[in-house]
């Protein structure tokens, strides 16, 4: 399957809401909610086709780098459209299909230099592209945290900005930070789950550090989310427990080299 055709569409959808956006923000006028959604879901759909075909190759999954950008970058635009079914955040959407343009082309356009192919069982492959997604929606999480943070700071001062008047009301930035929670956890869950059913042991020793700090970063968020259904955790506390989570995450992922060759040895 060409994935030119795709990868233009998908940018052509993507930039045409951004203009709009962008348009209705100068004009200081409320975006029309069913003519974003709709054009957002067109790029969608041809962004998700032109994945299908870049990932998918006879010699088994492709996730360079810029492909898998692209992944995140859909897995998070589809989240933020889903919410717009109950919470109008399309300002946020501008940033975020204007990254969907980039990884879009970088993916169908930028050399992937020495292609490394993933050719492994499906259960093993599921348990590796969970795991990008629930690291990228929980980093998409903690920027929406930040935001939340720098919100809340704002509306204390006065006069209160001009872009800070464009934004959803404090509440519904608040919903959005715990659908990308939810989101994050489930897809670490699953991560998790494959891991332990299709990996042959997940707490072998070249994996055990980051198997350990994974499951304590998915108890930590787990403990967020509950503590925000039963106890309504909000504000600053969410966002402590949101950047412990991620960093213990970060460690998964990216210190269990370090971890193993440096912090054992002492």
């Amino acid at each position: 399957m060409s994935t030119l055709l795709f990868s233009l569409l998908a940018a052509f959808f993507y930039g045409i809401t951004c203009v709009y956006l962008s348009s209705s923000l100068l004009r200081r006028v409320p975006a029309n909610k069913t003519l974003v959604s709709s054009l957002t879901f067109a790029g969608l759909a041809a962004h998700g086709v032109h994945l299908f075909a870049l990932l998918l190759s006879e010699q088994g999954l492709v996730l360079s780098l810029f492909n898998a950008a692209s992944l995140i970058t859909f897995s998070i635009i589809a989240v933020v459209l889903l919410c717009l079914i109950r919470i109008s955040v399309h300002i946020l959407l501008l940033p975020l299909l204007s990254l969907g343009v980039l990884t879009v082309l970088s993916a169908q356009f930028l050399p992937q230099g020495s292609v490394q192919y993933v050719n492994e069982a499906p259960g093993i492959l599921a348990h590796i592209v969970f795991s990008i997604l629930a690291y990228g929606m929980i980093t998409i999480a903690v920027f929406q945290s930040l935001i939340l943070l720098i919100q809340d700071q704002q509306l204390r001062k006065r006069p209160v900005s001009t872009l800070i008047k464009h934004f959803p009301p404090l509440q519904s930035m608040e919903s959005l930070l715990f659908s990308f929670l939810w989101a994050g956890w489930l897809l670490l869950s699953l991560s998790l789950i494959s891991g332990w059913l299709f990996l042959d042991n997940l707490f072998a020793q070249h994996l055990v550090h980051k198997t350990t700090l994974s499951c304590i970063a998915w108890l930590v968020f787990g403990i967020l989310l509950w503590g925000r259904h039963q106890l309504g955790w909000r504000g600053h506390k969410a966002i402590r427990w949101t950047l412990a989570g991620f960093f213990l995450l970060m460690l998964a992922y990216f210190g269990s080299k370090l971890v193993r060759e440096f912090i054992l040895v002492i």
